[in-house]
């Protein structure tokens, strides 16, 4: 397919066909919407905002995209329209309950997509009960990511505020999503960065094979072991057939978060090295197991065009590590460190050829896997992005559950806009996970987290005992 519509097209970026390759295999497609709302506490110009979105939309490639099937090649295309002309719907819902509008919004998530030749977003203005106006904001993960959506909401409200306020300047151009895309398939067309990175993972799995830890315990690796009669089966399923899911948000105040920002900027890591140092450490203690894996999310922004090109960038890989409890705390946080230093100069590989590779090296039932959670940690937030020039008016977002979740649960730790604290949305099939038991892990890998850089150069072991 060399054209669509007038529209030179381009092939899908490794990124987009890991998200096709799920939701090819699910027969609800409301799995790829990402639904959230963006609201500020002030009288807005409806028809200024409106004007404000038209003109985003004229700014980024990525949000123009349609996705087109060639029949003879049974290849899906993208290609990219000169502008959007749809309407953007005004919903006032003042005369509703706030639960009301939630519940709403929550079913405008749940629609999905055209998949040919269509949109793959979707705006409406919004001013809900509690006088907040902004924009309600749903987008195909095939072509939207949380740091993208970010870019694109914060650059809707600088536009808007530049045409209403006096000394808001405009914002920045934004990257070509195109230019983008071909640097990725430059990679994936048998570069030379594509065979190191290749060779890198290749070698990580065929070190040895992984072993499951669960969220609470042995149970579900020693009842895998029993149904398949295999007392030295290392893997077990982690998700269950039935994908209905929820989202359930516990909140970590902003005085604790400052004093875990704190420590990490003094030990000079990242957050989600000491997430990850939380979480690995919960699930020896439960598990009795020092080799612990789970899937971490990598954004794949590092230069500016990439942060700026807005699309989907996300590759999940599973990060294991094999930590001894006689270790300190603090040890264990830099080995993280230097492991997740070392894969991310690799993260541009192909996901699905990882699993697809191990699945041929140490093959499992279907379901089977080593990794009971998935980990994204989103630094960004909007008032880091620039929303600080609003001031002191008030703003928040809001994430709507798209009912659907391939897996058992994954976890997005994000800052919230309001007080920069941070928030654990834990999204889980529900007949995988409940609200008690995953709270109780939230609770825990806190408790990990605090009392390990409270007390840094203590054993792991120690730790344990703390908690």
């Amino acid at each position: 397919m060399k054209t669509r519509k007038g529209y030179q097209t381009y092939p899908l970026t490794v990124a987009q066909r890991f998200h096709f390759f799920y939701a090819d295999r699910c027969p609800k497609k409301e799995i790829l919407n990402i639904g959230t709302s963006l609201t500020i506490e002030t009288e807005l110009d409806v028809e200024e905002l409106r004007r404000a979105i038209y003109k985003a939309y004229e700014r980024c490639e990525s949000a123009r995209v349609r996705f087109a099937y060639d029949q003879k090649e049974e290849k899906w295309y993208q290609y990219v329209v000169e502008k959007e002309e749809r309407e953007i719907e005004y919903v006032d819902f003042t005369r509703k309950t706030m639960e009301e509008a939630e519940a709403e919004m929550t079913a405008w998530t749940r629609v999905p997509f055209q998949q040919e030749d269509a949109p793959m977003n979707k705006i409406k203005i919004i001013k809900l009960p509690d006088g907040y106006q902004g924009v309600f904001f749903m987008g195909d993960h095939r072509l939207v990511d949380a740091q993208s959506l970010i870019a694109f909401l914060k650059d809707i409200i600088e536009i808007y505020c530049n045409a209403k306020y006096e000394g808001i300047a405009y914002p920045s151009d934004l990257s070509s999503y195109i230019a983008q895309v071909e640097k990725d398939l430059a990679y994936e067309n048998g570069s030379r960065a594509q065979e190191k990175d290749r060779k890198y993972f290749y070698d990580l799995i065929e070190g040895s094979e992984p072993i499951y830890n669960g969220l609470s315990g042995k149970e579900k690796l020693e009842a895998a072991r029993k149904r398949e009669n295999n007392p030295n089966l290392r893997a077990a399923p982690s998700a269950t057939g039935q994908m209905e899911s929820a989202i359930d948000i516990f909140h970590l105040e902003e005085e604790p978060t400052k004093r875990l920002m704190k420590f990490c900027e003094e030990q000079h890591i990242s957050l989600q090295c000491l997430l990850l140092m939380g979480i690995r450490t919960y699930l020896q203690k439960v598990n009795d197991c020092d080799d612990v894996s789970m899937n971490v999310a990598y954004a794949r922004r590092a230069t500016l065009s990439e942060k700026k090109s807005g699309g989907t960038r996300i590759h999940s890989f599973p990060f294991r590590t094999v930590i001894d409890r006689n270790k300190t705390f603090l040890e264990g946080i830099i080995e993280i460190r230097n492991k997740q230093n070392e894969t991310f100069r690799h993260v541009n590989f192909n996901p699905t050829e990882y699993f697809a590779h191990r699945s041929k090296l140490y093959p499992n039932k279907p379901g089977n896997t080593y990794e009971p959670i998935s980990l994204t940690y989103q630094p960004a937030s909007l008032r880091e992005k620039g929303l600080s020039q609003l001031g002191d008016i008030k703003y928040k977002t809001k994430w709507y559950c798209n009912g659907v979740c391939a897996h058992g649960v994954y976890l997005t730790v994000m800052h919230r806009p309001d007080d920069n604290g941070l928030d654990f949305s834990f999204e889980h099939q529900l007949a995988a996970h409940t609200r008690e038991e995953l709270e109780y892990f939230y609770y825990y890998i806190c408790k990990i987290m605090f009392k390990g850089i409270e007390n840094s150069y203590l054993k792991i072991d120690e730790i344990l005992k703390l908690v």
